[in-house]
């Protein structure tokens, strides 16, 4: 979001020879001193934007919104300081810091990363692999392979492809698509689920990482401010609509936002599953 400074006149002799400069560097410190922060927004995420949006921290950051794989690639380029990215970009990083205690997690059904598909998944022959986020994909993936013990052919996407999820094409979809095409495929294989059921281990699916180590005070702030969000859920239900899945049930039941131990341990156990050795590639 541009920053917005105060109109300031100069007479036209006077301009260069003294404003011009003082004012610049007044911009270039102020702008010097915003994070540059990326998020998704899907419905999963409106809680963090919620505390985020009603918290002090709001003038210390420019907030960019996209896609969940939109936002990895802006960390990894440089053109933000700080995202909520699927967690298995975390590796190609060349300077990570997991930066605070808030995730999108689960520790039972997510219900919004799901495979979906006409028939029983043991019949399905192709899956189409949603463009939008990594970690979901190479979640698939493993669990295809580990935990169904199956081996249809996968297919990457670039666009929307819901309509082609018929006969024995499955798809895989996440966040708010996700939510909406439970009410048309007749079979849902939700990802968390099933990681659960084949680790014992709850799963991250994003989380809040940066690629340059930011100052304590900005980083307890950020904490603060997602912590905030977490704790007034009834609010961010209040002013949030959704048609396709109750809210509360699914900030509740399904989303888990504290990266706690449990979730370190499963995060850490994924990273090291999708490591992808030559030998046998998850990706």
């Amino acid at each position: 979001m541009d920053r917005i400074y105060p109109a300031i006149k100069f007479a036209p002799q006077t301009y260069c020879n003294f404003g011009c400069s003082s004012i610049n560097k007044t911009k270039a410190k102020l702008l010097d001193n915003i994070v540059r922060v990326g998020i998704v927004s899907y419905l999963n995420t409106r809680p963090l934007l919620f505390g985020i949006e009603h918290s002090g921290i709001r003038p210390q950051i420019e907030l960019i919104q996209d896609y969940p794989a939109k936002i990895a690639s802006k960390l990894l380029e440089g053109s933000i300081d700080i995202g909520l990215i699927p967690v298995a970009v975390i590796p190609n990083l060349k300077e990570k810091h997991i930066v605070t205690n808030y995730c999108i997690g689960c520790d039972g059904p997510v219900a919004s990363v799901c495979l979906f598909s006409e028939v029983p998944l043991e019949q399905v022959e192709e899956v189409l692999l949603d463009y939008q986020s990594r970690t979901s994909v190479a979640l698939a993936k493993l669990l295809l392979k580990e935990y169904w013990k199956i081996n249809p052919r996968l297919i990457d996407t670039r666009s929307e492809y819901q309509d082609q999820i018929k006969g024995t094409t499955a798809g895989l979809l996440i966040g708010d698509r996700a939510l909406a095409q439970r009410k048309v495929s007749p079979f849902i294989y939700d990802l968390g689920e099933a990681w659960i059921n084949h680790t014992g281990l709850p799963f991250v699916f994003a989380a809040w990482v940066s690629n340059k180590k930011l100052s304590d005070k900005f980083l307890s702030d950020f904490n603060e401010a997602n912590k905030y969000g977490v704790d007034h859920l009834k609010e961010v239900i209040a002013t949030t609509h959704s048609e396709v899945f109750d809210l509360k049930k699914y900030y509740s039941s399904h989303i888990s936002y504290s990266l706690d131990g449990e979730k370190r341990e499963g995060l850490a156990l994924f990273l090291e599953k999708i490591k992808n050795p030559a030998k046998d590639p998850i990706f």
